[in-house]
């Protein structure tokens, strides 16, 4: 069940608890969530995710313009995926981050979810200027009555698995990179928009897509190997990618383009999630329409051989 602030939840008898951003959920926050549900499986507790939004570094340093791995619902749908009971979203503010240490555990763990148990990850820091440590969480622990379990650094992360590498990784166009410490292809959701039919007249139709997130990541422009689905219709395509700005007819701006292979379906105002397989080719300016006809052929074949050894 998701909450959308800690006003909505009523403290838990036996709350197993981890708390974090867990923004893409990859494989070092999975360790955590399997640590979390055994614990709560073996002591018949309830799985407790308490996170934050917006990102915290989005309102302490609004200048940086950082790019998520998932939005808020991908986030919670994979959450869901890893056996979590209670998703808390708590609305991240100053205000908040102003909190110290001592006062986030009462008020937050022990007073509002009703901890006894708590899984973290190496290294984790809470608290007004994140001075609050696990030490500080085991003495309150004590005191509060609830236990605190880290999850030692070296069972986390054996290849330094964090959300900041797979964004270089993705931004770089490491596609395979990415999707390795992911678990999964990378992807992202939008809607099919009407674009100008170029893609038709020169026999590679496209559906153009608006990715309503100004905070999602999208990796770095180029040709991809990919695969489509429709969310809501339970339906799994094969097809290629480019994003850019086609620079071959000027474009000036910015678009996301798919051409679904085999498929002839008109599906303006439809939902898609288009996962990254793997990057063709860099973004390029060809001399001419058929050039680009002729690349855009050979960038079919080597797709479709990448999705066929997937």
């Amino acid at each position: 069940m998701i909450y959308h602030g800690l006003e909505d939840f009523a403290p838990l008898r036996n709350a197993i608890v981890t708390i974090g951003t867990f923004d893409g959920v990859h494989l070092g926050h999975q360790k955590i969530l399997k640590r979390l549900s055994s614990v709560a499986q073996r002591i018949g507790g309830e799985t407790v995710l308490l996170t934050f939004w917006p990102h915290p570094r989005i309102v302490l340093d609004p200048d940086f313009d950082l790019k998520l791995l998932t939005t808020m619902e991908e986030k919670a749908a994979l959450l869901e995926k890893y056996g979590i009971d209670h998703l808390v979203r708590i609305r991240f503010t100053e205000e908040f981050a102003d909190l110290s240490s001592e006062e986030y555990i009462r008020r937050v763990l022990v007073e509002k979810i009703g901890t006894k148990k708590l899984v973290i990850g190496h290294d984790h820091r809470f608290g007004k200027n994140r001075v609050g440590n696990f030490a500080d969480l085991v003495a309150k622990g004590i005191v509060y009555g609830f236990e605190v379990e880290e999850i030692p650094k070296q069972e986390i992360d054996d290849i330094t698995i964090s959300s900041t590498r797979i964004r270089h990784a993705l931004n770089e166009g490491n596609i395979h990179i990415g999707n390795e410490y992911l678990g999964r292809a990378y992807s992202i959701t939008g809607k099919v928009i009407k674009g100008d039919e170029l893609g038709r007249k020169i026999g590679f139709p496209t559906a153009n897509i608006t990715v309503n997130s100004q905070h999602k990541l999208i990796p770095c422009d180029g040709s991809y190997a990919v695969q489509i689905s429709f969310p809501t219709e339970n339906r799994l395509f094969s097809g290629m990618m480019n994003m850019g700005y086609r620079p071959t007819v000027d474009g000036r701006k910015h678009s996301i383009e798919v051409h679904i292979f085999n498929f002839d379906e008109t599906i303006y105002g439809k939902t898609l999630t288009i996962s990254f397989l793997k990057l063709i080719r860099r973004e390029e300016k060809f001399d001419s329409l058929e050039d680009l006809k002729i690349q855009l052929q050979k960038d079919k074949l080597l797709a479709q051989q990448i999705l066929k050894s997937n």
